[in-house]
């Protein structure tokens, strides 16, 4: 008796599709983004009329900005899911001065990941010194950059001048002078201001905050599905980036560090990937440790494309999206490009993964206290001074 048995495989025209509907979705989900960045903006300005700047007066601390950015980021583990709400909320009100030391608390906040991540290494102690390490020396150069930058910019407002500038090219007395970017805002309108329409029923205050929370809502839910689609389709190519660029100079590692990242839309993956790399002794620290500074700089692309399209104040959304890509190169040039101060995350990382292979509960001190901890403690002294 014959039995037919069907063996075929998917066919390449079939691959081919199955590609092409989810970068389809990829696209149809970032246009979602951009919709619910408009709908944060529009929201807030709602909700708040003219009082934004009184309404986030307890923010107006540096430190306590500084604290909100990372705990927010901490607990969602995504900056670009964070850094895209701070977009829709200047673009509503919120002050830059006040969103600028939040940009640098996301920074803090998304490597969380990864070190979470070396913990899949703890049962053996070598490995787990060497994971340790490759993933917090992304934490030691995000706090070196926030000390180095925070109280600059107290003092000087260096990266708002920053980022007006490279802002300012893009507006020509408050209208979009590209016109390119034109289609961006013409495409989200219909989405945009229906919502607002539909809100704009409850009243301003409730409306507005309904608004608010539907935009954080479809930001968090495209952000989750970009990464997963972008993760299934890229990370392949990702790695393949990876082990060709790492350990070929600085120059390559940063480069392909932030060529993942904008291909995979996620520092924290791009990070993550690097763990096990680490771990398994196939790259040392300083080898992998250009290609942290370049996940930094390609995870801003997220909030400059949420940028292009918002409504109201749409300069100031773009000033801190651009505030954040400086913020991030100009870490990298100063902290990287001098010599004194080119390694210091690196050997503040071996000490700590030399420290916590010893005895596993500074690993667990160390999460809870930086992200956790600390921030809290800083918030509540804030808050009474």
């Amino acid at each position: 008796m014959n039995e037919s048995v069907n063996t075929s495989a998917p066919t390449l025209d079939d691959t081919t599709k199955g590609n092409l509907m989810q970068w389809v979705t990829v696209v149809g989900l970032v246009y979602l983004l951009i919709c619910a960045v408009g709908m944060i903006g529009g929201g807030f300005k709602m909700a708040t009329g003219e009082q934004a700047k009184e309404l986030f007066a307890f923010a107006s601390n540096p430190f306590a900005g500084l604290v909100i950015g990372t705990v927010a980021t901490a607990l969602i583990q995504s900056s670009s899911t964070v850094t895209s709400i701070i977009v829709g909320l200047v673009a509503g009100g919120l002050p830059v001065e006040v969103a600028v030391p939040m940009v640098m608390g996301a920074n803090i906040g998304t490597s969380i990941t990864n070190t979470i991540v070396s913990l899949g290494h703890v049962r053996a102690k070598e490995e787990f010194k060497r994971a340790f390490s490759a993933a917090t020396v992304h934490d030691f150069f995000n706090l070196m950059s926030v000390v180095i930058f925070l109280p600059l910019e107290m003092a000087f407002g260096i990266l708002q001048k920053l980022g007006s500038m490279l802002a300012a090219p893009f507006y020509d007395a408050g209208n979009v002078s590209m016109g390119g970017m034109n289609f961006v805002k013409a495409a989200t309108a219909p989405i945009v201001g229906n919502a607002k329409n539909v809100a704009g029923n409850f009243g301003d205050h409730i409306g507005g905050i309904m608004l608010i929370i539907l935009g954080i809502a479809v930001i968090f839910v495209a952000i989750t599905l970009i990464g997963k689609l972008l993760k299934k389709l890229m990370v392949g190519k990702a790695k393949e980036i990876m082990h060709t660029a790492i350990g070929r100079g600085p120059i390559s590692g940063i480069a392909s560090g932030t060529l993942v990242t904008v291909l995979v839309q996620s520092s924290s993956t791009t990070t993550s990937l690097m763990v096990p790399l680490a771990g398994s002794g196939a790259f040392n620290l300083r080898q992998i440790y250009p290609f942290t500074l370049g996940a930094n700089i390609g995870t801003c692309v997220t909030a400059l494309l949420a940028a292009t399209a918002v409504t109201g104040n749409a300069e100031a959304a773009l000033q801190i999206a651009f505030i954040h890509l400086t913020y991030n190169v100009l870490g990298v040039l100063v902290i990287y490009g001098l010599p004194f101060t080119r390694y210091l995350p690196v050997y503040a990382a071996e000490r700590l993964g030399e420290t916590a292979s010893e005895n596993k509960m500074v690993a667990l001190a160390y999460i809870l206290g930086v992200f956790f901890v600390v921030p809290g403690l800083c918030l509540g002294v804030s808050a009474m001074l």
